[in-house]
């Protein structure tokens, strides 16, 4: 069999159903082969958006996804979407044409070092340059990307293995002697943890992507209940425990909420589960939780004690610590909580999230998303680029799911979230995907109108259209004296231009016009670029400024 035909039986064995790829030179045998199989081939309008379309795909499922592009240019492109995967880990196995193995370092037509220049943006990467380890590498590569902390794998393919004969021979299973990621607790450490558990007077969880990621939601709301701890959502981990539950404190950090960042603050005891305390969620280090012990438990032993000192560290999975935790825990035991949430609520009538559309004439862009919050009943999955439009959909719309929240976290890549909610809807067909976007992040993969309207992807495109790089503008407000260098835009008629790619577009100016634009948007059988001209200067708050402790925000305190 030839190697190129050995690698989609590969995936076939490996359950992939679809790929994003774009055709190239040293991909030619590939696509060949792609060709008469049954994988279902999407074909981006530029190789970046096929990662992030890949991206999109895996956070959605929890399934690997794949991605393909040829050589050099085609590859190259490939790597904003594979850093961003890896800084949020994410399944994805990435595939490259390489030049004939005869050609690799002589800078070959189209060459470039792929192993080399993602060996630091992937979990691992692979030159493949005999037929014979292909069938063997992409089963060993789909096992990295989804067990333990998941990530990006790249192979790169030389097109002339893609032309090569072997047998072709497929693993049921595999081991790799240096790799085994541990899924269990320590049992010393998990008995420390309920002793603190009993003790502790102020908890507070704090919960992170590793939820998501592991399945750990039912048990993390099992454990929060038992417990009567209050829980706080990173930005990654929203969805991860329902943000209308009672115990919810919202997302803690930078633009979190203010009785989440209080209650860290306050808190005697901080158990972190699949969180990596991010700078922008611990704010300044020093500050951060200064009264509380602190338990970190993570199936990456490199993130445990990387930004934190912690006092118990867990290396293991979400779920299976949660279990562990709930079969040992003695309700008996617990400490009286009603103080804490005292305090918790009066953080919370005192300092709830706010805005206000009334005595304006231009749309609040928090009305925007309330709004689809409202008609959506919570039930679509929102996707976001980068940038304000971002912490507003995340602060202002409720995630009762996991995967149904998905943005470019760690990286901040703007341009991903077009098409990441293609992959979304692509494996998601019977629910509603909706893109909430900026006017300059939409303009980073904007050719993807091409993608949509070729396949008929059923997606939303929500602008918040404010004519400005707002995040980057509101910095320039706060700290530089309103010195706006290069954050204004002239921006195109979006709704021209989503008409010239044959999808519908519609603007809306007015407050009093949000609601019924955005019944029109949800009941259309066909997607929709919708342009919301949105208050110019409006700002993201509460803020914590950079370098500041996060119980000092501006813009949130009563």
């Amino acid at each position: 069999m030839k190697g190129a035909k050995i690698l989609i039986e590969s995936l076939l064995k490996e359950g992939v159903e679809v790929i994003f790829g774009y055709p190239g030179g040293s991909v030619i045998p590939l696509f060949d082969s792609l060709y008469d199989s049954p994988i279902k081939l999407i074909v981006p309008r530029h190789e970046q958006a096929g990662a992030h379309m890949a991206d999109g795909y895996a956070r959605s499922t929890g399934k690997v996804g794949v991605c393909l592009a040829t050589s050099g240019p085609g590859a190259t492109n490939l790597t904003t979407g594979i850093a961003t995967a890896h800084m949020d880990s994410v399944s994805m196995v990435a595939i490259t044409g390489q030049v004939k193995n005869s050609l690799i370092g002589n800078d070959a037509f189209q060459e470039a070092d792929v192993t080399g220049i993602t060996r630091s943006i992937s979990k691992h990467n692979y030159l493949v340059k005999d037929v014979k380890d292909l069938a063997y590498t992409i089963k060993e590569a789909f096992y990295l990307a989804s067990s333990g902390r998941p990530g990006p794998v790249v192979i790169d393919l030389p097109v002339d293995v893609q032309m090569q004969d072997a047998k072709f021979d497929y693993f049921d299973k595999i081991e790799i002697r240096s790799y085994r990621p541990s899924h269990f607790g320590h049992a010393g450490q998990i008995k420390k943890i309920l002793k603190l558990i009993y003790s502790a007077k102020k908890p507070v969880l704090i919960t992170g992507g590793g939820i998501i990621i592991s399945g750990a939601n039912q048990e993390l709301l099992r454990f929060a209940e038992k417990t009567n701890i209050p829980v706080t959502t990173t930005f990654m981990g929203l969805g991860g425990f329902p943000s209308t539950h009672k115990l919810a404190l919202g997302m803690p950090g930078m633009h979190g909420t203010v009785y989440a960042n209080m209650a860290i603050t306050e808190s005697d005891l901080l158990i972190s589960v699949g969180s990596r305390f991010d700078d922008r969620v611990t704010g300044k280090l020093s500050e951060f939780a200064p009264k509380a012990k602190i338990v970190h438990i993570d199936i990456d032993p490199t993130s445990i004690s990387k930004n934190i000192n912690v006092d118990i560290p867990v290396v293991g999975d979400a779920k299976t610590v949660l279990e562990q935790l709930i079969e040992e825990l003695d309700e008996s035991k617990l400490s009286n909580l009603d103080s804490w949430h005292k305090n918790i609520e009066t953080w919370k009538k005192k300092n709830p999230l706010k805005y206000s559309q009334e005595k304006t004439g231009k749309i609040k862009p928090q009305y925007v998303i309330e709004e689809i919050y409202n008609q959506t009943k919570g039930g679509a999955i929102i996707v976001t680029e980068v940038g304000q439009h971002q912490m507003w959909a995340a602060q202002f719309y409720k995630y009762d799911y996991p995967r149904s929240f998905l943005s470019s976290g760690g990286l901040g890549t703007m341009g991903y979230g077009f098409p990441a909610a293609i992959g979304a809807k692509i494996a998601n067909s019977n629910k509603e995907v909706i893109v909430i976007a900026g006017d300059g992040s939409i303009q980073m993969n904007i050719q993807e109108l091409a993608t949509l309207s070729a396949y008929n992807v059923n997606i939303k495109i929500i602008i918040l259209n404010n004519n400005y790089l707002g995040m980057v503008r509101q910095w320039q407000e706060l700290f530089y004296d309103r010195r706006y260098s290069g954050t204004p835009l002239k921006n195109p008629d979006f709704v021209k231009v989503a008409e010239g790619y044959g999808i519908k577009g519609i603007r809306v100016k007015k407050p009093s016009d949000v609601k019924s634009a955005v019944k029109e948007i949800l009941s259309s059988k066909k997607p929709v670029l919708a342009d919301f001209w949105i208050e110019e200067e409006e700002n993201v708050f509460p803020m914590v400024p950079a370098g500041e402790a996060i119980n000092r925000m501006i813009g949130g305190m009563a």
